[in-house]
Parts: structure tokens; sequence; C-alpha cells
């Protein structure tokens, strides 16, 4: 206490020059900011979750490639489908399955993909299942 004695019952200085701060200011000067630009949106990616491709084993393929025949067989009556589909994921390893229900407007054989009926580009070794639907 003897160390400050001598100032503390001073009054406390106020700057002819200078207005004093609001509290607004003042807070702000104290909050925490995002040192590492994006450091926020990398974490959100790693904790993204995707799936693995799976392996089909032996029947699932054979009854996959029935489907395809029949598709064929069957692709002048615009049959409706439900499709289930890998989509890798642009960023990371892995992907995710999606199930759309369509039909198909084109089949390329050659480059062995179907065009759905909203354009859509699909993969035939990205399917992994096929079903025939009537109509809704």
């Amino acid at each position: 206490m003897q160390k400050y004695g001598d100032i503390l019952y001073q009054e406390h200085p106020v700057s002819a020059n200078h207005l004093p701060m609001s509290v607004d200011n003042r807070a702000a000067q104290f909050s925490p900011f995002a040192a590492l630009t994006g450091h926020e949106e990398a974490i959100q990616e790693t904790a993204r979750l995707t799936d693995r491709r799976h392996e089909m084993d032996e029947e699932s393929t054979r009854l996959l490639n029935e489907r395809y025949h029949e598709l064929l067989e069957r692709f002048a009556e615009q049959p409706w489908i439900s499709l289930t589909y890998f989509v890798p994921d642009d960023r990371k390893e892995g992907g995710k399955y999606v199930t759309v229900q369509s039909t198909v407007k084109k089949i390329k054989e050659y480059e062995r993909q179907l065009v759905l009926a909203d354009e859509r580009i699909i993969l035939m070794s990205d399917i992994v299942s096929m079903q025939f639907l009537d109509r809704p």
C-alpha cells in the first residue's frame, strides 16, 4: 500500500484532447477475434461425415446386371425406376449414397452412363441398386 499511497485517492485523469470511449467500443477491444481465418471452416469440414464406397458382392452384381438388361428391353416404355448410387465427395475421401426416382431419358452404353429425365448423368459403375416401380 505504501508503494501507491500517493496516487490512491486522486481523481481519475480525463483527457482534454480526447472524448471518453463508449462502452461498446471498449467492449469491442476485448472481444474474441478469428486469429486464423478459415480455421473454423476447416474444423467443420473435418467433422463432416462421408460414407465409404462399398464393394458389391457377386449376387448383388448379378442382380444389378439383370436389371440393366431389363431396362434395355423396356426402355421404349420409359419405366419409372428407383436408383441408389454413390456420389463421390469433392473435398475429401468417401461420399454419400443417393436414391432417386425417375425415368431414364438416355442410355449411353459406350460411356456406361444413364441420363435421367432431369438431365442428371449417373455412371453405371456408381449404381448399387435399381428397382422398377409403378408410376406415381
